[in-house]
C-alpha cells in the first residue's frame, strides 16, 4: 500500500512540476534600434538581422525606438525582460558620449550586459577644396594663422567631439559651425561655407574620389581597406587622435550567460560572412578580429571610451538637446 501511495505521489509531482523551458530561442528575437530607420546604424541592424537568422534559427524584427539620441531606445533595451528577446544595437554615441550629454535614467554600464563588439568607422579628415593645405601639417599650420570654421552633425557628434580632441592636440581653435546632419554639413563644405570636417568614410569618400575635398588622414592607427592611400593620424603627426564610431549588441542586465552567448556566437557567423566583411569594407567599416568579437572586449572598450571623452564632453559643456 505504501508503495502504491509512493508512486502515485512521484507521478503527481511530475505531472505539477514546471515543465523544462523551452531552448533558447523559441520564438523571434526583437533588435532594438535607438534611430530612425535608414541610417547607419538601422542600415547594419538589419543586414546582421538578416544574417543571424539562420545560426539562432528564428527571425529577428529589428525595431526603430528613436529619440534624445539615441537614448530612449537604450532605455528600452535597459527596462526589458532579460530573457534574451529583447536586444539592442549601439554605439559610441549612444552608449559612451550620451552618458555626458543627458540626464539618463539608467547606468550605461551596470544596467546592461554586453554582447559582442560590431564593425567601427573611423572618421576622414577632409578639408574645402579651397583651404590651400595638401597634408595634416600643412593644415596645422594653415589654421595656427587663419581664421577657419569646422562643420559638425551636431553638437556631441563624432565630427564635434573629435574636432575638440584635434584642437588640444594641435593647439589650435577654430569655430564649430553645427548643421542637422552630416549630409548637410557636406554641402556646406562642398560649397566652401566651412573649412574642415571629421567626418565618417561613407559620407566623405565619394566627394573625395571626385576631387571635390581634401582627405588628409583618417582618425584610426590603420588605415582604411577602402582607401588605403590616405595616411593615418599616427603616420600625419597626430597620435592619438583616434576616433572612431563603433557599434555593439547589449541585452538587459541578468539575462543569462548561455543566452549572451547564444546571440554572441550568431553575430560572429554573420560577421564572419565574406559577403557580410566585403560589403561593411567598401562602407569604410572595419570588422574587429575574432578575439575582440567578444562581451568582454565590448565592455573594456566602452569603459575606455567613457574615460577618454567624458572629461573632453563634460569639459565644453555640450548638453543634449
Amino acid at each position: 500500500m505504501k508503495n502504491a501511495v509512493l508512486v502515485t505521489a512521484i507521478a503527481f509531482a511530475v505531472l505539477v512540476s514546471p515543465a523544462r523551458s523551452d531552448p533558447y530561442p523559441a520564438r523571434p528575437v526583437t533588435l532594438i534600434v535607438p534611430f530612425a530607420a535608414g541610417g547607419p546604424a538601422d542600415v547594419l541592424a538589419r543586414t546582421l538581422a538578416e544574417r543571424m537568422r539562420k545560426p539562432l534559427g528564428q527571425a529577428i524584427i529589428v525595431e526603430n525606438v528613436a529619440g534624445a539620441g539615441g537614448s530612449v531606445g537604450v532605455g528600452r533595451i535597459v527596462h526589458a525582460a532579460p530573457d534574451g528577446y529583447t536586444v539592442g544595437i549601439g554605439n559610441w554615441s549612444t552608449h559612451v558620449v550620451n552618458g555626458a550629454m543627458y540626464r539618463l535614467g539608467y547606468d550605461l554600464v551596470d544596467d546592461l550586459e554586453p554582447v559582442t563588439l560590431l564593425p567601427s568607422t573611423p572618421q576622414l579628415i577632409v578639408v574645402s577644396s579651397k583651404v590651400p593645405a595638401t597634408n595634416a601639417e600643412e593644415l596645422v599650420a594653415w589654421l595656427k594663422t587663419h581664421p577657419a570654421s569646422a562643420g559638425t552633425a551636431g553638437g556631441g557628434s563624432a565630427g564635434h567631439v573629435g574636432g575638440l580632441l584635434f584642437q588640444s592636440i594641435t593647439k589650435t581653435q577654430f569655430a564649430f559651425v553645427p548643421y542637422r546632419g552630416a549630409g548637410p554639413a557636406m554641402q556646406g563644405l562642398l560649397a566652401g561655407q566651412i573649412d574642415l570636417m571629421l567626418d565618417q568614410v561613407p559620407n566623405s569618400l565619394p566627394h573625395v574620389r571626385d576631387g571635390k575635398i581634401k582627405a588628409l588622414a583618417v582618425t584610426s592607427s590603420k588605415r582604411l581597406e577602402a582607401a588605403p592611400e590616405i595616411p593615418t593620424v599616427d603616420e600625419v603627426g597626430l597620435k592619438g587622435l583616434y576616433v572612431s564610431v563603433w557599434y555593439g549588441l547589449w541585452v538587459p542586465k541578468g539575462t543569462l550567460k548561455e543566452v549572451v552567448a547564444s546571440l554572441n556566437a550568431a553575430a560572429i557567423a554573420a560577421l564572419d560572412s565574406p559577403e557580410m566583411r566585403q560589403r561593411l569594407s567598401a562602407l569604410g567599416q572595419h570588422v574587429p578580429s575574432r578575439d575582440h568579437q567578444t562581451a568582454a572586449a565590448l565592455a573594456d572598450l566602452q569603459k575606455a571610451e567613457i574615460a577618454k571623452w567624458w572629461p573632453i564632453i563634460k569639459a565644453a559643456n555640450i548638453k543634449g538637446e
